[in-house]
């Protein structure tokens, strides 16, 4: 290699690393920051992904209701938030999930309106809110008004029980939120094909700020009860600009009555308000 063309190659990765000092630099100026320094994740937030369907890459299908609903109930496609594009069950895990398929509309627990656990909350199609302060940082979602607790360095609190949204600790990595989630009831799905965990799981999230607006999220699970190897999901946050954005009112639990009475209801019973 001639001496021109070292110094070409060595000019090229100088002007590779500007960009990137440039880039980091940049985003460090354009992301909201708290006093501390830390970045501000304060705002109402909501993913555009498929992965509330199938987090695995699916192809489109036809709903569990088509022979009502025709094509309103349809599975739309996605490519997958999976890492590697597959979960990595081992045989009992695996055979949990295909029987979970089997008329999972009626299986899957937010059916019920059961609160949505974590990481599927954030990959609902509904908006949720993240009041951060130093110490704790809160997470409220639309669906069924669940929430969520933060404690920021603070590793002495710990679970005591079992809870469907489990219990969060966080601490900041640079400009990283890590928060380790653990005590989640194992009744949580991941999505509305079955994918499922038991009481072992422990999920690590990290929300990394990219600009004002976007949050790279990533979840890595963690359970060996149900599978061979940690895997990891990921996709982004957008933050929603309208000028009058908040979360409204879905009171599910009033949704799934009917739901939950015809279930119990004798045969021959009329249906009717299960109040009345």
């Amino acid at each position: 290699m001639n001496t021109r063309m070292k110094k070409a190659i060595a000019a090229s990765g100088l002007v590779s690393l500007a960009a990137v000092l440039i880039s980091t630099a940049a985003l460090a100026q354009e992301v909201a920051r708290t006093p501390s320094g830390k970045p501000d994740l304060s705002g109402i937030w909501q993913a555009m992904t498929s992965a509330h369907y199938n987090v695995e890459p699916h192809a489109a299908a036809e709903g569990p209701h088509s022979d009502v609903m025709g094509a309103l109930s349809a599975i739309p496609g996605g490519l997958g938030v999976v890492e590697g594009g597959r979960i990595p069950y081992n045989e009992q895990g695996l055979r949990q999930r295909d029987a979970n398929r089997i008329d999972a509309i009626d299986k899957d627990p937010l059916t019920k309106c059961y609160m949505p656990g974590v990481p599927r909350a954030n990959a609902l199609p509904f908006p949720f809110q993240i009041v951060q302060s130093q110490e704790v940082i809160l997470i409220a979602y639309e669906f069924a008004e669940a929430n969520r607790i933060l404690y920021v360095d603070q590793p002495e609190i710990e679970s005591q029980v079992d809870a469907w949204m489990g219990h969060s600790n966080a601490h900041w990595e640079g400009d990283t939120l890590v928060v380790r989630v653990t005590g989640q009831m194992p009744d949580t799905w991941f999505d509305r094909a079955g994918n499922h965990h038991s009481w072992e799981m422990v999920v690590e999230e990290r929300y990394t700020p990219m600009g004002p607006n976007h949050i790279d999220y990533s979840a890595t699970i963690t359970d060996p009860n149900t599978f061979t190897a940690p895997w990891t999901i990921s996709f982004p946050l957008y933050r929603h600009l309208e000028e009058n954005m908040q979360l409204l009112e879905f009171k599910c639990a009033e949704f799934s009555e009917e739901y939950l009475y015809g279930q119990y209801r004798k045969p021959g019973t009329p249906k009717g308000n299960p109040k009345e």
